[in-house]
């Protein structure tokens, strides 16, 4: 449940989250004003955030760790580091792309959701360095295995979207498909 005035988390994040063990390292990527993160950190998860402007989590001091630093400039903040999960929510910068896949540990998710190109059709953002490409987010998890994917209208507020559920392969158990369940389905099964 959000906090009062606090933004409400993404429903594909706390939905797929629940499929990481409880205590798990989780990086919030681009985390802004700190929505993931703290109900990430409110579920038990060692929580780290990552933003340039950290001045909305100040209140999560000792709950999260917090990092400031500009992840399109300079050298990469997150360099060696890999965590559980790494969330990304309404960010993209493509040149980055490989440093953040690489935080994602052998066989933890990437949990990633942002605007897709037909945004620009209804509203910002509407650069195309910030929006999606049809099946980018697929392209991009090639080799992985894909748990879940959308691609599709969002509403209220109204927003085009891709999102994605990957896991990097090299799990525990190699060769071994891990069994990632799939939420409840309300349709009968014949």
């Amino acid at each position: 449940m959000p906090l009062p005035g606090r933004p409400t988390p993404s429903n594909w994040i706390t939905r797929w989250a629940g499929q990481l063990p409880p205590g798990a390292r989780v990086l919030d990527l681009a985390c802004g004003n700190g929505r993931h993160l703290r109900w990430l950190a409110a579920h038990g998860f060692q929580a780290t955030g990552i933003d340039r402007d950290t001045t909305a989590l100040t209140d999560l001091a000792g709950q999260a760790e917090i990092l400031q630093g500009d992840l399109e400039a300079g050298p990469w903040p997150l360099a060696g580091r890999q965590f559980e999960a790494v969330v990304v929510t309404h960010y993209l910068w493509r040149p980055r792309w490989a440093e953040l896949m690489a935080c994602v540990a052998p066989g933890g998710w990437l949990l990633y959701e942002t605007f897709s190109c037909h945004q620009a059709l209804i509203g910002k953002p509407s650069r195309p360095d910030f929006l999606l490409q049809p099946g980018e987010l697929l392209a991009r998890c090639l080799g992985w295995q894909i748990v879940a994917y959308e691609d599709g209208f969002l509403a209220q507020p109204d927003r085009f979207v891709q999102r994605i559920a990957a896991v990097r392969p090299g799990g525990p158990a190699p060769g071994v498909p891990a069994r990632h369940p799939l939420p409840f389905s309300q349709l009968s099964q014949g």
